[in-house]
C-alpha cells in the first residue's frame, strides 16, 4: 500500500509523463519480483548483488540519464531519481551501487572526448561494466582540494601514485573503470586533474572490502595506485580541471542521494504505518495512539517536502538550469528526514525494531551513510550559507 506517495503527480508543475510512469512501473515490477526476495541475503553477507545489478542494467536503469547515442535512453534526471527512489524503497544499498556507478559516467559524459565516450560511456550506460569515482583519500574527505595522489608525465605516459578510500564499485566482478583525481604540475603551479583508469591497468590495485553500518551490499574499498601507467588518452579534459569536474559530479550526486533518501524514508513510513495498524496493545491498534500517529505524520510531512525538493532539483538538471543550491537543499533535507524516519520507524516497532529479521532494523545504518556521502550535512549548510548570500 503506497497511498499518497504513489500519485502520478508531485504537485502543480511536477506532473509525471507517461514515460516517467512507465519507467517507475518497470523498475517497481523488477524490484518486487527479482530483487526483494533475495536482497536480504546479500545484505546479511556484505555481498555484491551481481545478478540484481545485471538485471537493473537489462531494464535500462544504468543508462537513464544519458543520451541514446552513448548507450542510454535519454530519459533524464527526473527519470533516474524515480528509479533510485523505487530501488531504495526496498534496498538503499542497491540504489547506492547504481548512484555510485552514475558518477564516473557523468564525469565522462560532461568532460570526455568523443573517443572516451565511445570507449567507456557506452559500456557504463548499458551496464556491461560498473564504474567508480576516486576522490576521497585517507587524509581528507570533505576537503576535496587536499588530494595527495600524484600524476606525473614522463613524455609518453601518465604515472599515478597514491591511494583512495571509501570507493564504491572498484572491486566487484563487474568493475571496469574508475575516474580518479590526482595532483598534476601546471605552469601556474599544481592542480587537480581527472584520469580514466581501466580496472585491469598495471599498478591499479584494490584493498579488501570495508565493512560498514549501511550500504552493506555496496562493495566499498581502498584503491592503491603504484606506478600506475596510463596512456595520454586517459586524461579527462585538460590538466587542472579535475577539481571543477569532481565537484560538478558531486553536485549531480547530491540529487541522486536525495532520491535514495526519499525512497528510504518512504520505506520507513510504510513499514511503520503497517506495523502500527496491526500491532494491538491495551485493546487497540497502537496507530490509534497520538504518540505513535504523530510520529508517522511528521515522517510523512518531511518525506513530502523531501520528494518535492528532490524532483525540483532533478527537473532543473533536465532543463539545463543551475541547480547547485537546490541539490544541496534536497540532499540536506532528504537525508536528515530519512535518518529521523528510520529512528522513528524502529521506535514504533519497539523490540521488534532491533531484530535483524525485521527489514526496518537495517534502515538506520543505511540512513546514516546518506547523511555523510556527497558532503555531510555540515558541508551542505556551509555551502548553502554561501550560495544564499548569508556568509562569504
Amino acid at each position: 500500500m503506497l497511498g499518497v506517495f504513489d500519485s502520478q503527480t508531485l504537485g502543480p508543475g511536477f506532473e509525471l509523463s507517461s514515460e516517467h510512469l512507465l519507467i517507475q512501473r518497470t523498475v517497481r515490477e523488477f524490484i518486487e519480483a527479482e530483487m526483494a526476495p533475495v536482497v536480504g541475503d546479500y545484505l546479511e553477507h556484505d555481498a555484491f548483488p551481481e545478478a540484481v545489478v545485471r538485471g537493473l542494467a537489462d531494464i535500462g536503469v544504468m543508462g537513464l540519464p544519458f543520451p541514446e547515442e552513448y548507450g542510454g535512453s535519454g530519459a533524464g534526471m527526473v527519470a533516474f531519481a524515480l528509479a533510485l527512489e523505487e530501488i531504495a524503497r526496498v534496498s538503499p544499498s542497491v540504489a547506492a551501487i547504481v548512484f555510485a556507478h552514475s558518477s564516473p559516467a557523468t564525469l565522462i559524459f560532461l568532460n570526455g572526448t568523443e573517443e572516451q565516450k565511445r570507449e567507456w560511456l557506452v559500456q557504463l550506460a548499458e551496464g556491461r561494466i560498473v564504474g567508480a569515482i576516486g576522490l576521497t583519500e585517507p587524509s581528507g574527505g570533505s576537503d576535496a582540494g587536499a588530494v595527495r595522489t600524484k600524476a606525473s608525465w614522463d613524455g609518453t605516459s601518465w604515472i599515478l601514485n597514491g591511494s583512495k578510500t571509501f570507493i564504491t564499485n572498484a572491486g566487484t566482478p563487474m568493475s571496469g573503470v574508475a575516474v580518479v583525481a590526482a595532483t598534476t604540475e601546471l605552469e601556474s603551479g599544481s592542480g587537480l586533474s581527472s584520469f580514466i583508469i581501466p580496472a585491469d591497468a598495471p599498478g591499479f590495485e584494490t584493498g579488501e572490502p570495508l565493512h560498514k553500518i549501511g550500504w552493506r551490499a555496496a562493495d566499498t574499498r581502498e584503491i592503491f595506485l603504484r606506478d600506475c601507467r596510463l596512456s595520454p588518452t586517459s586524461l579527462l579534459g585538460k590538466p587542472g580541471e579535475g577539481l571543477r569536474q569532481m565537484l560538478t559530479a558531486v553536485t549531480y550526486g547530491r540529487v541522486c542521494v536525495a532520491a535514495i533518501a526519499s525512497g528510504l524514508a518512504r520505506a520507513c513510513f510504510e513499514q511503520g504505518r503497517g506495523y502500527a495498524r496491526e500491532r494491538v496493545a491495551f485493546g487497540r491498534p497502537i496507530a490509534d495512539n497520538q504518540g505513535v500517529a504523530f510520529k508517522l505524520v511528521d515522517v510523512a510531512v518531511g518525506l513530502a517536502a523531501a520528494r518535492l525538493l528532490t524532483y525540483r532539483a532533478a527537473a532543473l538538471v533536465d532543463g539545463g538550469q543551475p541547480f547547485r543550491a537546490e541539490a544541496s537543499m534536497a540532499k540536506l533535507h532528504a537525508t536528515e528526514t530519512a535518518f529521523e524516519a528510520a529512528r522513528q520507524a524502529i521506535q514504533i516497532h519497539g523490540a521488534y525494531g532491533i531484530s535483524r529479521e525485521q527489514p526496518v532494523s537495517w534502515l538506520l545504518g543505511e540512513a546514516k551513510v546518506l547523511e555523510i556521502v556527497e558532503g555531510t550535512s555540515e558541508i551542505q549548510r556551509m555551502l548553502l550559507a554561501r550560495l544564499l548570500g548569508i556568509s562569504e
